[in-house]
């Protein structure tokens, strides 16, 4: 019943930047799968979603075989086809490096690094299949414009996440699928209320706050990225932060490092 619906897959989901694109997505006709670790999640984020318009599928990125079986059940349930995958599972960690404790730094590395990776893999054959128009779209971050002092581990795996979208932008090319990034600056979703690591007991809003960085709203992330689907943008900025750090980190590399040296650490110390 859904063969003439496009149909996007979305990782995380249950809330946050996922839970805002699936309902971008859905107002505009599109059918979503969605994809977390939270049932729960997916049950509220389906009962903001048109009837008939989402079907949920239980995904840790972590596991690359589930990935195969949660796209083909996505793929079924959409009539047979995958428009657009979006990898944007991820966590926050951030402190000092010395700091963050080594199960901490692997489940950073496996969820935002690897799941992209898997989820990469995952998804060509369906995006290969529904080309040219089909779209591998990856949430990066602000942090992978440029490093972010006391969020080592976050920023890397971001500008890893910044390199394997500039990559599978050259390998994809010639199949007809686009490839591209979100990257926000701090949108107002609960991760934003998390501890930064295990060891601190303080929310990341509060530090960012603190900092004098602005809050964008999660709608502002949902609408770029329809933007980012429909237009011909490699990596797309969100936010007044994220802007900010790509004009200066071009135009003025020694300003921004000296300020990195000297400004508050929002993701901790």
């Amino acid at each position: 019943m859904y063969t003439n619906r496009k149909a996007i897959f979305i990782t995380g989901g249950g809330s946050g930047i996922g839970r805002a694109v699936a309902q971008k997505f859905a107002a505009n006709g599109w059918f979503v799968g969605l994809a977390d670790i939270s049932e729960s999640g997916m049950k509220e984020t389906a009962a903001l979603l048109p009837a008939g318009a989402s079907s949920q599928h239980k995904l840790d990125v972590r596991d690359r075989a589930a990935w195969d079986v949660a796209l083909a059940d996505f793929a079924k349930a959409a009539g047979g086809k995958i428009d657009v995958v979006f990898n944007n599972a991820g966590i926050p960690l951030g402190g000092a490096l010395i700091e963050n404790k080594p199960e901490e730094i692997e489940r950073c590395l496996d969820i935002n690094l690897k799941g992209v990776l898997f989820g990469a893999q995952a998804a060509y054959p369906w995006l290969k299949a529904s080309a040219p128009g089909s779209c591998l779209l990856n949430t990066a971050s602000a942090a992978g414009i440029y490093g972010t002092p006391g969020a080592s581990v976050y920023s890397a795996t971001k500008f890893g996440v910044r390199a394997i979208t500039e990559s599978l932008d050259g390998e994809w090319a010639e199949d007809g699928i686009k490839v591209a990034s979100l990257m926000p600056g701090f949108i107002d979703t609960p991760l934003i209320d998390m501890t930064s690591n295990q060891g601190s007991n303080e929310a990341i809003r509060e530090r960012v706050v603190e900092a004098g960085l602005e809050i964008t709203p999660v709608s502002e992330v949902a609408d770029t990225a329809w933007a980012a689907v429909h237009g011909d943008s490699l990596h797309n900025r969100v936010g007044k932060t994220a802007h900010r750090i790509a004009f200066a980190a071009r135009w003025l590399p020694g300003r921004v490092r000296k300020q990195m040296r000297s400004s508050a650490r929002p993701l901790g110390k």
